[in-house]
């Protein structure tokens, strides 16, 4: 297998909080002990409930956030421990696209310079060359080189997260983090944008990061999945695997509640008790066993490794350990 375009180790990240009404200091492990990979053209998806730590990750590695340990390699460097100078020549080579389109565009730019914005502070070009690329982009992503005379405001979501993920490519980047894209869309234009993403790898040879909490669009668009739950993945494997059969108990109840289109199939749901923990004090042990149907005594001491079980198939759980099989 090639080098790996993306390659995280060990990866944690601990917010500072303050609870209570003195203002008691405490910690929030929003990340911890993440590792994975991810390989050149591929797209790799990360899901999980909400509060899991998925956006947190994506910034860590697009080092918008500072780890508080662990090691990020990009393209054969690390990057987890570079300053804003020395990240500069790496941002053209990784870029975001976010959640909300309406939120990530400055209202009072114009389309055109808001594509054109990266080309100014990376690219030497004069004014016609930065408005000819900008033209090019716009068509590129579905829209008309006239549009780029517009404000935000003037589009729909789905056009405005096309303009997003023109400016993430008017730099020419290897990897693209795209955080939640289609989740503020409408479903007949989450499709859309989702084909484009497909169609635009394929065209740029793009590398994506893709984070969801959607299981449908995850199977849609993912060649490996991650599933992480309160800052930890519990399990990494190709989409067909994971779909066909996840071995975390966590992924089982994840994976069965997504709705079956034909209603003649039935499904068995697994419905996990107890309240998602905080993170602020997570359980000791394995984070899931507070939740979890399958728990022995040693999930509630122990921290399960995250090792690979079947080949380029990575679990965290004491299931799958020698004598537990």
């Amino acid at each position: 297998m090639s080098k790996p375009l993306v390659e995280v180790k060990h990866l944690h990240k601990v917010f500072p909080v303050k609870r209570g009404l003195f203002g008691k200091k405490a910690y929030l492990r929003a990340v911890n002990d993440v590792s994975f990979t991810i390989q050149k053209g591929e797209t790799f998806s990360i899901v999980g409930e909400s509060g899991c730590g998925k956006s947190t990750t994506g910034r860590l590695i697009t080092n918008l956030l500072t780890p508080s340990e662990g090691e990020i390699w990009f393209n054969g460097q690390e990057i987890s421990k570079l300053n804003a100078n020395q990240m500069r020549p790496l941002r053209k080579q990784m870029q975001m696209v976010f959640q909300d389109p309406y939120a990530s565009l400055n209202p009072r730019m114009k389309i055109k310079d808001i594509v054109g914005e990266p080309l100014l502070i990376h690219e030497s070009m004069s004014a016609a060359e930065r408005e000819k690329e900008v033209h090019k982009l716009l068509e590129v992503v579905g829209l008309n080189s006239f549009h780029g005379e517009r404000y935000p405001h003037e589009f729909s979501g789905g056009q405005r997260q096309r303009v997003g993920i023109a400016r993430a490519l008017a730099v020419k980047p290897s990897l693209i983090v795209a955080d939640e894209p289609v989740s503020a869309l409408d479903v007949s234009i989450q499709s859309q944008v989702l084909n484009l993403l497909q169609d635009l790898q394929e065209e740029f040879a793009l590398t994506y990061l893709f984070i969801s909490h959607d299981l449908s669009v995850v199977e849609h668009i993912s060649d490996r999945i991650g599933v992480m739950y309160l800052g930890s993945m519990v399990e990494v494997a190709d989409k067909e695997t994971l779909y066909d059969k996840p071995l975390h108990p966590y992924t089982q109840a994840l994976f069965s509640s997504v709705p079956v289109p034909d209603p003649r199939l039935k499904r068995e749901r697994i419905v996990l008790k107890g309240d998602l923990p905080s993170p602020v004090d997570p359980p000791s042990g394995c984070r899931f066993h507070t939740r979890c149907p399958s728990c022995m005594e040693m999930c509630k001491t122990k921290v399960p490794e995250f090792k690979e079980v079947a080949p380029n198939h990575y679990v965290a759980c004491h299931l799958y350990e020698k004598g537990n099989e």
